[in-house]
């Protein structure tokens, strides 16, 4: 059985979906006023990966990631510009998708945008407002009074009173009380705005997740993810919302991927201590980036250094390396193999990656060893529940940068030269081009089908 750790809860619990051989997601997505960078490549390689697995696992996925196109952020954004806010949102997420692509992430089902949505926000402020759970103050402004809404705090386990005297509540004496947040936003001059039976304004930014996520996966749903960062205050609103207005549990697991550190602080662009994809992919290969991400537990921090992703490139040489000259493709797994099983019981153990890849090495070391073709095809067909090793082995391995000079054909070449030397029994000359390769970083591991090499 698939375990999954509930934030809410705060313990893993065994996957039930609300409806038998169905999961249904929804992923909180982009603000999209500029580049993405490693953070959000992590959220999204991360549900990637959820996704994937859940369909592997024989559910049928409804995956939806959302995406934010009006915000103070973007509406700040395009005035700096001096362009209009679709022409901004609109560049921003063709980035988006295109750093996607790069990274191996599938299209989510359905990718809903919050100004296609207004009218529902709109039905759903009303709703709450029917319901004694919002309120209009002397600004024009439409906000939720926290208060009513009983036990909200339980997704971030505190009670009101700590969440009040807490550096992230925002003071406006608009409010009722410093908790609430404002669900319908009075138009200022100059900003995009909608009608609404308050008067022109634009939604706040934690209303449209609720409507989205509803309109589209109903009003209960599996599974709720995102960022740590998105814990509080975010998914909490989102919660007072939708349950205030429906009067039904919203999510039955929520989800959170740890932060990227730089320096041992959160990456973001508040800090301005972030690297976007793609600055990170004009020095990397972006199945590297994928995989670094994925070496590490989802709930885990994330530790970004141009040392750890070094690393990550020579592990997945290593993994290609153990395909290379092995023409296979991906095939239904025998889930009663050793290798597969130990895999499933992994993933399965919320979606515990980085065994999952120690899996792929053992399998790698085996394949090293008897060059089947079996073992290759398993090999790529576990990774592809990854979304890893699913290029010509030979392609990846020549696109390497070249060590010490040396390019792909001339290591071969060199092996070659090593052979023939073995042959001739002249084994001074067959080590000296050993030690050479090695000193140019080439480890060769010699098998029974010849040999291989890797970068190291």
């Amino acid at each position: 059985m698939l375990k999954i750790y509930d934030s809410l809860m705060r313990e893993k619990r065994e996957f039930v979906p609300i409806s038998p051989g169905k999961a249904l997601m929804y992923v909180c997505g982009m603000t999209v006023y500029d580049y993405c960078h490693l953070g959000h490549a992590r959220v999204m390689v991360v549900f990637d990966v959820v996704s994937r697995w859940l369909r592997a696992s024989g559910f049928e996925v409804t995956y939806v990631r959302n995406i934010t196109d009006i915000d103070d952020k973007i509406i700040r954004r395009a005035q700096e510009n001096n362009e209009p806010m679709t022409a901004l949102t609109a560049r921003f997420i063709q980035a988006m998708d295109e750093d996607a692509t790069a990274l191996g992430i599938d299209k989510p089902d359905a990718e809903p945008r919050a100004t296609q949505y207004v009218q529902g926000m709109l039905d759903m402020i009303a709703v709450l407002q029917q319901r004694g759970l919002a309120y209009q103050v002397e600004n024009g402004d439409v906000n939720y009074s926290v208060r009513k809404f009983p036990d909200y705090g339980r997704l971030s386990g505190k009670s009101l009173d700590e969440l009040r005297a807490g550096e992230r509540v925002e003071v406006d004496r608009a409010k009722q009380d410093p908790l609430d947040f404002v669900l319908w936003k009075q138009a200022k001059a100059g900003e995009p705005s909608w009608d609404s039976p308050w008067g022109k304004g634009r939604p706040g930014w934690h209303i449209e997740c609720s409507v989205m996520s509803s309109t589209l996966l109903g009003r209960h749903f599996d599974i709720h993810g995102g960022g740590q960062d998105l814990q509080f205050p975010h998914h909490e609103n989102e919660i007072a919302q939708s349950e205030g207005a429906h009067d039904c549990k919203f999510v039955n697991y929520w989800m959170h991927n740890g932060f990227v550190r730089v320096d041992n602080e959160k990456m973001s662009k508040s800090l301005g201590n972030f690297f976007t994809v793609r600055e990170v992919r004009a020095k990397y290969d972006p199945e590297v980036i994928r995989f670094f991400i994925i070496r590490a537990h989802y709930r885990s921090p994330l530790n970004y250094s141009d040392q750890h992703l070094d690393d990550a490139k020579q592990a997945l040489t290593r993994l290609y390396t153990a395909l290379k000259g092995m023409s296979v493709e991906t095939a239904p797994v025998d889930w009663n193999n050793p290798y597969a099983c130990s895999f499933r019981e992994s993933m399965n153990d919320d979606f515990n990656t980085p065994e999952a890849v120690a899996v792929l090495f053992d399998l790698a070391n085996e394949l090293n060893k008897s060059r089947s073709p079996e073992d290759a095809q398993l090999l790529k067909s576990l990774a592809s529940m990854l979304g890893l090793l699913q290029r010509d082995p030979n392609a990846f391995l020549q696109a390497l940068p070249s060590s010490a000079g040396l390019d792909a054909a001339r290591i071969e070449h060199l092996i070659a030269e090593r052979a023939a030397a073995r042959k001739a029994k002249n084994f001074a000359e067959s080590d000296r081009i050993r030690k050479a390769l090695l000193d140019a970083s080439i480890t060769l591991e010699d098998t029974p089908q010849g040999t291989v090499w890797r970068r190291s």
